[in-house]
């Protein structure tokens, strides 16, 4: 009698992911992960070792967002607790990253066990699906689970607790494998293709309008949708507009693609989305960002179609009033037959972008004119337009802070309307979570190692996270950060002068810091930008190093308009 080969638990869950196609794992490796390490290791999974558990997270967050391919966080029981704000970024974003926690005892449970944590009630809210492995013969089968769970209906992370005891004892190889699923490696994702009479409806709603546009989210992202959606826009000359802090769906020079769905980083699309009669959110929720369907945001009179491709999303979007379960990319493809284009306000939205960008533009050059005169430190709109000047249509930008982020957004707009294609663009989601710009920008150098990364990091956003830098030494993947140095939580401080009684701001200044030198001690690639016009030689130099670099520019303190209107009330925001 021949005798099964036995394998740890944590080697026997490696084998699991590694079938279903995970082909990368983030972890900082720790003793009660070193089975699933041995396993990974035989299975030659390609495991990167991060500085931190939330930069792991990050990692695996920026990787699979990319890839749109599930990826691994493998961490401790008090790794756990630093992976939650992981969790948090990509829930916002619908990624399907797996969590995985190498988590105390079973046997023991409920004893105060060596780093004993209730780690599945703590990911509960975070992710799709959390759960604690209890049987090592069921390991194979709880991996399969969470994997339908993360890739099916609405994407998004999960979680999965193994105990220490269960990740060291051995089981037979082929533990669980004698039941259905017999094959358990990836399957082609469920897709919900619509009802013909729900179709019918909207096809009608469309087809009778006068005034339509699209706001795409991340459902179309995710679905694998963004050049139908383009197809669609182009075809039937319809304006679309991105959902604000989601994955960008479409080219900034597309020219169906007008902006942010955002009255105050994008003003035009308060004008389109109030006097459309007819919008249609595609792979969208009706949320804070939406204003949650309601007015001013979207108009009395305007017909508010929701297509999702889940009921999990749908259910978000009750308020809407029409909604239809589909693919989103089913929908685009439907949305060719509605025989009728719409040229002229068409037309009118492209008008509108451009007289927005003629306005931002004049407005720069007199800002810029100024600062040269008096010897002022830069506009960081200013200095996003010269960053994405040095940049190929292949190369990928990240941007990351507060004000920072929200200038970046307006000057990826201005330079797309002006032809300027880039290979990519990632920044924060929803939660606008600070700290997750280097990790994002390593993400996309592993992803496209032969083009130039560059991340826009605001000095507080890069003081949260910029630990994650060391990924990028370590695992020889080069990347530029240009840090905006206007020495605190500029975003903060001003909101706290208009809020505050004495006009001042309180606890949001840093001191000057060296960030270049720290990349220069750390090995890479460093210098200080205190002009304008040192910029774009600094940034060439720093690209063509070959090292990881950084250009440490210090920026004047700019309020941005959706700062500036939040704060001031003078409109009702859709982020309140």
């Amino acid at each position: 009698m021949t005798q099964k080969t036995r394998l740890r638990g944590g080697e026997i869950l490696a084998r699991a992911l590694k079938e279903k196609g995970v082909d990368h794992v983030f972890t900082l490796a720790g003793g009660f992960c070193n089975p699933a390490l041995e396993g990974f290791m035989n299975c030659q999974m390609p495991v990167i070792n991060c500085p931190h558990e939330q930069i792991a997270g990050h990692l695996a967050d920026g990787h699979t967002r990319i890839t749109r391919k599930p990826s691994v966080c493998l961490v401790g029981p008090e790794g756990f607790a630093n992976a939650v704000p992981a969790m948090l970024e990509a829930g916002g974003e619908r990624a399907p990253v797996i969590f995985v926690t190498g988590s105390s005892t079973l046997k023991r449970q409920g004893s105060g066990g060596f780093k004993e944590i209730d780690d599945v009630a703590i990911a509960a809210p975070l992710v799709k699906y959390s759960v604690q492995i209890t049987d090592g013969e069921r390991i194979s089968e709880f991996v399969d689970r969470a994997w339908t769970a993360a890739t099916t209906g609405y994407p998004g992370p999960v979680h999965i607790s193994l105990p220490v005891d269960l990740m060291f004892s051995s089981y037979d190889e082929d533990a669980g494998l004698d039941e259905r699923p017999f094959a358990r490696g990836p399957r082609p994702i469920p897709r919900a293709w619509p009802d013909p009479t729900a179709l019918a409806r909207v096809m009608g709603l469309l087809h009778n309008a006068e005034r339509p546009l699209i706001i795409g989210g991340h459902g179309v992202w995710w679905s694998g949708a963004e050049k139908a959606l383009e197809t669609a826009g182009k075809n039937l000359r319809l304006p679309i507009f991105n959902v604000p802090y989601h994955q960008k769906l479409l080219g900034e020079e597309c020219e169906a693609y007008m902006g942010l769905a955002d009255f105050h980083q994008y003003h035009p699309s308060k004008e389109a989305i109030q006097q459309a009669d007819v919008i249609i959110m595609i792979g969208g929720r009706l949320d804070n960002q939406m204003n949650f369907g309601n007015p001013p945001f979207f108009g009395e009179d305007t017909t508010l179609v929701c297509v999702n491709g889940s009921h999990e999303e749908l259910d978000y979007n009750r308020a809407a009033d029409e909604v239809l379960l589909s693919d989103p990319g089913a929908l685009l493809t439907a949305l060719l037959d509605v025989g009728k284009t719409w040229d002229a306000w068409f037309d009118l939205q492209r008008q509108r972008r451009g007289d927005w960008v003629k306005h931002w533009s004049d407005h720069i050059a007199e800002e810029s004119a100024a600062d040269a005169a008096a010897g002022r430190k830069m506009h960081p709109l200013q200095l996003s337009l010269d960053v994405q000047a040095e940049l190929g249509e292949e190369d990928w930008l990240i941007f990351d802070g507060g004000n920072t982020h929200f200038w970046s957004e307006i000057a990826v707009n201005m330079a797309g309307w002006n032809g300027q294609k880039l290979g990519g663009i990632m920044h924060p989601g929803n939660y606008s979570l600070l700290g997750v710009g280097v990790s994002f920008g390593i993400s996309a150098k592993a992803t496209h190692p032969d083009k130039s990364v560059v991340v826009i990091s605001g000095d507080g956003a890069f003081l949260s996270g910029g630990l994650s830098i060391e990924a990028a030494f370590q695992e020889n993947l080069p990347i530029v950060v240009v840090i905006d140095n206007n020495g605190g939580l500029d975003c903060i401080s001003q909101q706290q002068e208009r809020l505050f009684s004495n006009g001042q701001h309180f606890a949001t200044d840093f001191r000057d810091i060296p960030f270049h030198s720290m990349f220069e001690g750390l090995g890479g690639h460093g210098e200080l930008v205190e002009r304008r016009e040192q910029l774009a030689p600094a940034l060439r130099r720093a690209m063509a190093s070959g090292k990881t670099a950084c250009v440490n520019v210090k920026c004047r303190g700019v309020i941005s308009p959706i700062v500036a209107a939040t704060s001031d009330k003078r409109d009702k925001a859709s982020i309140e």
